[in-house]
């Protein structure tokens, strides 16, 4: 899902396959995007047919197994894990909002009602309980109205839902464990997306991949939905300097990468400085290997993120669970200007990994690469020579 596509162009990929992500099924799962999971639609009758189209089609990772790998079904953290939703059912949808039809109704004078009053009444009634019922609807892939409206692109009536519903309700994950916050941050609606924000709702929940509304917008590289999710929130009698909006900056995907690893994959130089200065760990490792954002920079050659990162203050010398440097990934891959740049800033040639290999030990043979590293000690067949007074 690298880039900012139009919405224009994720509606024209969704009539096959139907919910966010989906060309066919089969196109989903190969893809590895999330999906809406909407089968149908059966109480926007004013808003959407059974025969409009869904959702858009999802972009593809660059990951072996990116923020949005294919599953079959819902998947859940690995044993041990602990998996952030909302905890919401929605069974007790219509409880929750058995409040909204009963507002106050205004004293009436002292008088005695004529038919046609009662009538009003009767009428009013009706409207509220239908409002009630349409506010309360839950479609056979668990998709609220709130839902529908941000997959169909209407967001008059997503910003009504907003505006009139309690933040459970507007935290309701669909059966792929999506809320409206990662629906309209894959669709690209910042209007909703800030209005959910400011109404309080949690933007650590996570989907079925683990992705949090901020990992689906860095994989999309849309500065202006992570601005809007890291904003802070506004100044209240309760709240009166304002706080940020709670944001965990080093949760994990399913995959063990955080919003930081993603920005570097993608070599989003802005949106990396943009985290590391709202609070991000430059040194986080991933769940999988222990790679930090700097391991993943040298692996992709990317040298701009590589001096950004050391810059920024990024460990030169961390090690992988294997106990591989930068350095080692660097000499490992050939890259000579990489492998200088990391040199210059002090990196340990000298470093072992698990299998006793240092950069140097790595560099054999390679001149291009031999030339650039510092050789301050004596080896005899390639051992250190100890020296004793």
């Amino acid at each position: 899902m690298s880039g900012s596509r139009s919405h224009d162009g994720k509606q024209a990929e969704q009539v096959e396959g139907g919910g966010v992500g989906g060309g066919s099924s089969s196109s989903y799962l190969e893809d590895g995007q999330c999906d809406s999971g909407i089968g149908s639609i059966r109480s926007l009758h004013s808003q959407v047919g059974e025969g409009d189209p869904r959702s858009p089609a999802a972009r593809g990772a660059p990951l072996d197994k990116g923020p949005d790998s294919p599953c079959t079904g819902k998947e859940g953290p690995a044993d041990g894990e602990e998996r952030l939703d909302s905890s919401y059912g929605s069974s007790s949808l219509v409880e929750s909002l058995a409040g909204l039809d009963e507002a106050p109704v205004p004293k009436k004078e002292e008088e005695e009602e004529s038919g046609e009053e009662e009538e009003e009444e009767r009428v009013r009634q009706q409207q509220q309980q239908q409002q009630l019922e349409t506010f309360a609807f839950v479609s056979e892939e668990g998709d609220t109205l709130l839902h529908l409206a941000v997959i169909h692109g209407v967001p008059s009536i997503a910003l009504c839902c907003i505006a009139q519903l309690p933040v459970e309700v507007l935290e309701i994950q669909n059966d792929l464990f999506q809320t409206p916050l990662h629906l309209s941050v894959y669709l690209e609606q910042p209007r909703v997306v800030q209005a959910l924000v400011l109404k309080g709702v949690n933007t650590a929940v996570q989907d079925r991949n683990g992705n949090t509304p901020l990992h689906l917008a860095c994989e999309q590289q849309n500065l202006e939905c992570v601005q809007l999710l890291l904003m802070q929130e506004p100044t209240t009698n309760k709240n009166p300097e304002g706080k940020k909006t709670l944001q965990n900056l080093q949760i994990q995907n399913w995959q063990g990468l955080t919003c930081l690893h993603i920005s570097t994959l993608k070599g989003n130089l802005q949106l990396m400085a943009l985290l590391v200065k709202k609070g991000a760990d430059i040194n986080v490792q991933d769940g999988t290997s222990g790679k930090t954002p700097l391991h993943l920079a040298v692996e992709n050659h990317d040298e701009m993120a590589v001096k950004q990162l050391l810059r920024m203050g990024a460990q030169v010398d961390a090690q992988m669970y294997n106990g591989c440097t930068p350095l080692h990934l660097a000499v490992g891959r050939k890259d000579a200007a990489i492998t200088a740049i990391l040199c210059h800033s002090g990196a340990d040639t000298l470093l072992r990994n698990m299998e006793d290999e240092t950069a140097q030990d790595l560099a054999d043979g390679n001149d291009d690469i031999l030339t650039l590293l510092p050789f301050d000690d004596l080896k005899i067949s390639g051992k250190p020579v100890v020296c004793s007074s």
